[in-house]
């Protein structure tokens, strides 16, 4: 009796691929989606790491022999000899003075502003065009256009994450309930969706934010109420098709529970439209709080934003910096979010997966048979 390994495939026979690997080979071999996916995740990661690339205040400071670290922790004006017990400012040349010399030495990030800092000391008037100083310029209130634009692509990221998994995780539950259930409570819960996209979403937007203070916490709300019914469509159909098939009725006649069979079942073979849903989903949740922040019904004032950024460069039509390097970004994040979302749409297509697989399979017919010759 022979041993096989682990993993090995008798008589010879190659692995075969399980279907996500083959979804993944497919993804792969769409280089657009795939180096979008590397470099959207790349800036990504970064945009996390914007208090290290984009401060006012140093990494470390070393000062008359000690060392401290402003990234991390506040320290008052006095302890650089300053005169005041208040925060300190690292862009004040009196402190820079104090800081640099001496012995003493200071690391800041790359670009050292933040997006709310302002210097007083500027020689220029707001808004300045891109300088050595300021790589992109200033706003009308003379703070960094670039930090502004990396801590609001940070905060556009974060709540289109947010918004799609709240969404999906909505629409794949009220989906995949009317799909298995069916009947009168698919019927009525359509009726109930129907009259709820009715609603106009604009104006609810409008009467909330007048009433209550401007967050992104209430913004996820507001939207995520509206935000998940085109995925439950897609996830009911779905079900729908597979609850009929052979493996569904044998887990049945196993005794299987609903709730097991859904979620072991049938939830597994439902998710191509969830997962191709991804992208497109993150590119509306950030189009539309660039919109409402334009609009002046999103984020509070202080929380940095693309739209406001947008809105900035509208009201100042001689700063074109502003407008086109936050036009830059947005175009940008879309467009790589868009390729990812082809390339995993195209990925998890099963009849391209197919086609791919019986162009590789079938064999070719051999020179000078009337195969061939037909062929020819």
């Amino acid at each position: 009796m022979s041993i096989l390994s682990h993993g090995a495939v008798p008589n010879g026979l190659p692995h075969s691929p399980s279907p996500r690997q083959r979804a993944w080979q497919r993804f792969r071999r769409n280089r657009l989606g795939y180096w979008s996916l590397i470099l959207f995740v790349v800036i990504f990661v970064l945009s996390l790491c914007a208090e290290v690339l984009s401060s006012d205040r140093p990494l470390v400071v070393r000062y008359k022999g000690e060392y401290y670290f402003p990234i991390v922790k506040v320290y008052p004006e006095t302890t650089f000899d300053g005169d005041f017990p208040t925060r300190t400012d690292y862009l004040d040349p009196f402190i820079r003075d104090r800081i640099t010399t001496h012995g003493n030495f200071a690391i800041f990030p790359v670009n050292q502003y933040s997006y709310d800092s302002l210097n007083y000391f500027a020689k220029e008037p707001n808004p300045a065009p891109p300088s050595s100083e300021n790589w992109l310029g200033t706003d009308d209130r003379g703070r960094d256009v670039l930090a502004r634009l990396i801590y609001g692509f940070r905060v556009s990221v974060l709540f289109g994450m947010a918004l799609t998994i709240i969404g999906v995780l909505v629409g794949t539950l009220t989906g995949a309930l009317m799909g298995f259930f069916g009947g009168r409570f698919d019927l009525f819960s359509q009726r109930a969706i129907e009259i709820w996209s009715s609603m106009p979403e604009l104006y609810l937007l409008i009467i909330f934010a007048s009433i209550f203070e401007p967050s992104l916490a209430l913004l996820i709300i507001l939207l995520s109420l509206f935000g998940w019914m085109g995925l439950s469509d897609y996830v009911r159909a779905e079900f729908y098709r597979n609850r009929s098939l052979d493996y569904v009725k044998a887990a049945r006649a196993l005794g299987l529970s609903n709730v097991q069979i859904m979620w072991r079942h049938i939830l597994p073979n439902s998710l191509t439209p969830v997962i191709t849903f991804l992208p497109f989903r993150m590119s509306a949740a950030i189009l539309a709080l660039t919109s409402l922040d334009f609009l002046g019904l999103g984020v509070p004032p202080t929380t940095p934003s693309l739209g406001e950024l947008l809105a900035q460069g509208k009201g100042n039509l001689d700063a074109w910096w502003i407008s086109l390097s936050t036009f830059a970004v947005l175009v940008i994040t879309l467009l790589l979010l868009t390729f990812m979302g082809d390339a995993l749409r195209d990925a998890f297509d099963t009849r391209l997966g197919l086609a791919q697989l019986r162009g590789r399979v079938e064999p070719k017919a051999p020179a000078g048979s009337p195969a061939a010759e037909a062929v020819q």
